[in-house]
């Protein structure tokens, strides 16, 4: 029983535990909640919206991603020696940062919602959409940056619940926005869901407000440092103090960022393009809206459910491979290369064999859509190389070879930028299927080989 317990407070298991339990929920609620838009504003509404997220995951590169992990590599390293007082001063260098980099992006996208709708995205009617989300740009940075301290000092608890608040107050608030509009004899347009987004957004950031302030609170207790005029610190101190601190921070998040920006964008040029090339296909506007919709809002969501297991596992991962690694322990190195992939092989075929069952009738049970169930049976054979890349991905960040992951990926989304441009005018949608698993397989097939290698290594390491 005592064994049995003192595995229960591994950080790795229980923070798992947690994330996947939450992630498994707002993955659940998510889903429904696509159904439903998907049944109230159709399928070239939800390709509407789907068109939005690359900007969104570029503010994101560019804001606040690269500064949430440095935050929480620097936290963890400040707390494991009870440097509580310079942890929450790396969260507030970093949180200043984030902030005046975030209003800044808000405020172009706000202002030239209209050029980035017609140049960037090729599609006019995002335009107000994008206004929308601007504003929820500088409440993500918040609980992210937030969000980056407490997974630093190994409190996963607070990012999963800010980000349940987050679901389930942008899922509750569409539904009540929907019924008043019904209730009034209003129609409803997809400019409700994003609103609905903003909301979310702002309420994960109360949560990881109120949680700091409690830690904070928890940590430095009312009365244990006065503020008077021998003890403040001269506002050069200060200054000198922070632009060390800022410094630190951007030499890790700037390179963070960038490896980032440089995915995401490649990815945006993949999803802005589906549609153009669809047309180029012979569909028109409405046609391939309506067919990027059913892949993005409706397919894929499903296929990426079981994901939120893999996704939890990795996250925590990543550095207690990189403990081991430090501390020597080739052993555990090898270990967990191996049962990863052996887990993810399990999972992805499982759950490959239970789309293939059922991937039509679902299609038409929660969609009405025989196009949402033709597209599950495909992507089903994505599930176990998606599961082991993700895996691998994070070991192999957590040894330090980011620059291989790093090329890894971009290697991949050039494949599948190949059969987006040339694939899909001549076979249609079915040629961008083909891409999603040719090149799923090959970042598979690179990272599974770097990995046996390193494992191969290990192993000789540990039998020298």
């Amino acid at each position: 029983m005592k064994s049995l317990q003192i595995k229960w407070k591994n950080p790795l298991i229980t923070g798992t535990a947690i994330l996947t339990l939450t992630g498994l929920v707002s993955r659940f609620i998510g889903f429904f909640y696509r159904v439903f838009l998907s049944n109230v504003f159709g399928a070239e509404g939800m390709g509407l919206y789907q068109l939005i997220s690359p900007v969104l995951a570029l503010s994101f590169s560019l804001t606040v991603s690269g500064i949430q992990t440095a935050i929480s590599k620097y936290v963890a390293s400040e707390t494991s020696t009870h440097d509580y007082r310079n942890s929450f001063r790396t969260l507030w260098a970093g949180f200043l940062l984030a902030m005046l980099l975030s209003a800044a992006c808000a405020s172009a996208i706000y202002l030239y919602a209209d050029q980035i709708a017609v140049t960037f995205l090729l599609e006019e009617r995002t335009a107000p959409l994008l206004r929308i989300i601007a504003l929820s740009i500088p409440m993500a940075s918040v609980h992210s940056c937030i969000n980056g301290y407490f997974f630093g000092i190994r409190k996963t608890a607070i990012p999963a619940f800010s980000q349940l608040a987050e679901q389930v107050c942008r899922v509750g608030s569409v539904y009540l926005i929907h019924f008043i509009c019904l209730r009034h004899g209003l129609t409803p347009t997809i400019s409700f869901a994003v609103v609905g987004l903003v909301i979310g957004e702002s309420a994960s950031m109360i949560v990881s407000v109120v949680a700091i302030l409690s830690r904070a609170h928890h940590v430095f207790p009312a009365g244990t440092y006065k503020w008077t005029a021998q003890t403040s610190p001269a506002l050069l101190t200060v200054y000198t103090t922070y632009r060390h601190i800022m410094g630190r921070l951007l030499q890790l998040a700037v390179p963070l960022s960038a490896n980032r920006l440089l995915i995401n964008l490649l990815q945006s040029v993949e999803a802005i393009y589906i549609p153009n090339r669809l047309m180029a296909h012979g569909l028109s506007n409405a046609d391939a809206l309506s067919v990027y919709g059913v892949l993005t809002g409706m397919s894929l969501p499903l296929i990426l459910f079981p994901s939120a297991v893999t996704n939890s596992i990795s996250v925590l991962l990543l550095p207690v491979v990189s403990e081991a690694d430090a501390g020597g322990n080739q052993a555990a190195v090898n270990r967990a290369i191996l049962t990863s992939i052996r887990c993810c092989l399990l999972l992805g075929f499982f759950c490959t064999a239970m789309f293939l069952l059922f991937g039509r009738m679902a299609g038409r049970l929660l969609y009405g859509s025989e196009l949402a169930g033709s597209f599950i049976l495909t992507l089903s054979f994505l599930c176990p190389f998606m599961y082991i890349a993700s895996m691998l991905n994070s070991i192999l960040n957590g040894l330090g070879k980011t620059i291989q992951t790093f090329l890894f990926s971009i290697i991949s989304l050039l494949l599948r930028l190949l059969f987006v441009f040339f694939a899909i005018p001549r076979f249609g949608i079915q040629g961008y299927l083909w891409g999603m698993l040719a090149s799923q397989m090959l970042q598979t097939l690179l990272c599974t080989v770097s990995a046996l290698h390193i494992s191969r290594k290990a192993h000789a390491t540990c039998h020298s």
